[in-house]
């Protein structure tokens, strides 16, 4: 590991920073980032705060909506870190039996060695996709890793949180996730910390999905990083044959936020879904960049992402379905839907298409507007106020993607959070 480290930091170093002259940074401006007064987080390896690790420390440090149980009910494992020092780390012993791994990534390292050795930054994200990437590579500290055995179907969520409690540090979390033939798996990771309004904060992180032979993942990404924080991520999955990927991302933080979300269909009949929300408000600026890549014949991709804005926030979405030369028989669609609350907002929505192969149906769609007033007036006429009819408007325009987010407690949280920045105080 201290090879590729250092192996990475070479890269870094050789690597320029982005510009907006960089065509997939064109509409994203890093300058206002201090870099410089950012310290990166050196794990102590010790418990959560000055405990040793127990779940009674986690219930003390993190906001307790994070630790409500997902299925109102049971959780097959939960993963709780504070600024990358291991804290909660529980795992159903049926589970543990039947070889299912779900650990921190400095254990993962330690225990698991090969299974590390052959998957970390070597075939999804590596460190040579970008400057934050080789950055990634050089400091990580922290993340999870999940294995799942051949044949092995985990019932029960698991769920990973990582919580940044301090000011004007980097943190530089890795996700690891791995399933063997036919294994299936639902696992739902949050990142999050309060607001510093005096400092800025880092966080540079890498998550990396391997979907084994008609293996099963729903993966449930969620984004509430302070408003003092820059978020950069590389987030890259690789399906094998007859593999079936569920992605559902949900960004309501960060002070600015540059993603990379890739679909790699490497395998013949794999299957695919993205989809995301997010809501900016105040000067808060998201940018995803989703690709969508049919390296495979009779491959199946679907990305449905919706976005609102108000105040003088931005976003942008770059999207770009690929299908490689040989790939028939490939079905891809993609759409992204904004709706803008406020003057001062601006959405900005780049679809694209790459085709290499002539048997196929690809297509797209992008939309930005306004709330329709008609709507509005509708609501109005039957006795409702304007702020409620125009809150109603927008929880119904994220239904969609909410509805395919597997848990109640999780659907309820966020619209808790876009009531929230509606000005509704929930």
């Amino acid at each position: 590991m201290l090879e590729r480290r250092l192996a990475a930091w070479d890269i870094f170093e050789h690597t320029p920073w982005p510009t907006v002259k960089d065509e997939d940074w064109r509409r994203t401006d890093i300058r206002p980032l201090k870099i410089a007064e950012i310290v990166p987080y050196a794990p102590r390896g010790v418990g959560v705060g000055t405990g040793d690790g127990s779940e009674t420390d986690a219930h003390a440090v993190l906001p307790a909506e994070l630790l409500t149980e997902l299925a109102d009910a049971e959780q097959g494992g939960l993963l709780v870190q504070i600024n990358s020092d291991p804290g909660v780390r529980q795992l159903k012993d049926e589970l543990a039996r039947q070889g299912v791994v779900f650990t921190d990534m400095a254990t993962a390292v330690r225990e698991y060695g090969e299974l590390v050795r052959e998957h970390f930054m070597t075939r999804a994200v590596t460190p040579d996709r970008g400057k934050f990437a080789a950055l990634h590579g050089a400091f990580w500290q922290g993340g999870t890793f999940v294995y799942v055995p051949r044949g092995v179907e985990v019932v029960l969520p698991l769920h990973s949180i990582l919580w940044a409690d301090q000011p004007g540090i980097g943190t530089f979390a890795h996700t690891l996730v791995v399933l063997g033939e036919r294994a299936a798996l639902t696992f739902v990771q949050e990142v999050a910390s309060p607001t510093w309004a005096d400092q800025q904060g880092l966080h540079v992180g890498a998550t990396e999905l391997f979907v084994g032979p008609a293996a099963h993942l729903t993966y449930v990404s969620l984004q509430s990083w302070g408003r003092h924080v820059f978020n950069f991520t590389h987030e890259r999955a690789r399906l094998e044959r007859d593999a079936t990927l569920d992605w559902v991302v949900g960004a309501m933080g960060s002070r600015l936020t540059k993603s990379y979300m890739d679909i790699e269909l490497d395998g013949q009949g794999s299957t695919a879904r993205m989809s995301g929300l997010f809501f900016t408000d105040d000067d808060q600026h998201l940018d995803h960049d989703t690709q969508q890549n049919h390296n495979a014949p009779h491959t199946t991709s679907d990305l449905l992402f919706k976005g609102a804005l108000k105040d003088r926030s931005r976003s942008v979405w770059q999207g770009m379905i690929r299908v490689a030369p040989g790939a028939q028989r490939t079905d891809g669609y993609q759409a992204n839907r904004n709706l803008v609350l406020s003057p001062g907002a601006r959405a900005d929505s780049i679809p694209g298409l790459e085709i290499m192969a002539d048997d196929v149906r690809c297509t797209h769609g992008s939309t930005v507007g306004q709330i329709d007033e008609e709507q509005v007036f509708y609501l109005m006429s039957r006795g409702i106020h304007r702020p409620e009819a125009e809150r109603l408007i927008v929880e119904g325009f994220f239904l969609e993607v909410l509805e395919r987010i597997p848990f109640e407690s999780l659907r309820a949280r966020l619209g808790r959070e876009i009531a929230r920045k509606l000005g509704f105080g929930m």
